[in-house]
Formats: structure tokens, sequence, C-alpha cells
């Protein structure tokens, strides 16, 4: 059995490659034995800096990738 499948084109949101590249570095630095909680746990600090007015990842990522 096979599907279908349509040739579509996907877009990946501004700032995205560099937020995952950003993870995809430091887990190699680290070297996690856990990469889904180290991961949930680079994500929240990443949230907080940008609660707590800093830096917000996304948007700098964005402004890299243009």
């Amino acid at each position: 059995m096979s599907i279908a499948s349509a040739n579509t084109n996907m877009r990946v949101p501004a700032g995205f490659r560099n937020l995952l590249e950003g993870l995809a570095r430091e887990v190699l630095r680290e070297q996690p034995t856990n990469i889904v909680a180290f991961a949930a746990q680079y994500f929240q600090g990443l949230l907080e800096q940008r609660q707590a007015g800093g830096v917000d990842p996304v948007a700098w990522g964005a402004l890299l990738e243009d």
C-alpha cells in the first residue's frame, strides 16, 4: 500500500532555525544523558530570560536570518 504525497513547501518560522542551532550546540557541548529533559530546561531558561526583559532569542535569530 502506498500513500500519495503532495508536493508542498513548508515555511520555517523566522528565528526557529537559530533557536534549534543553539539547542544543538548546547547538547553537543554538555552531552546530557537525557536530551529531552535538557531541552525542556534549556527552553525554560530562554523563556525566563525573555520574560525578565532580556533578549528574545527567537527575535534575535530572525534578525540574523534576514
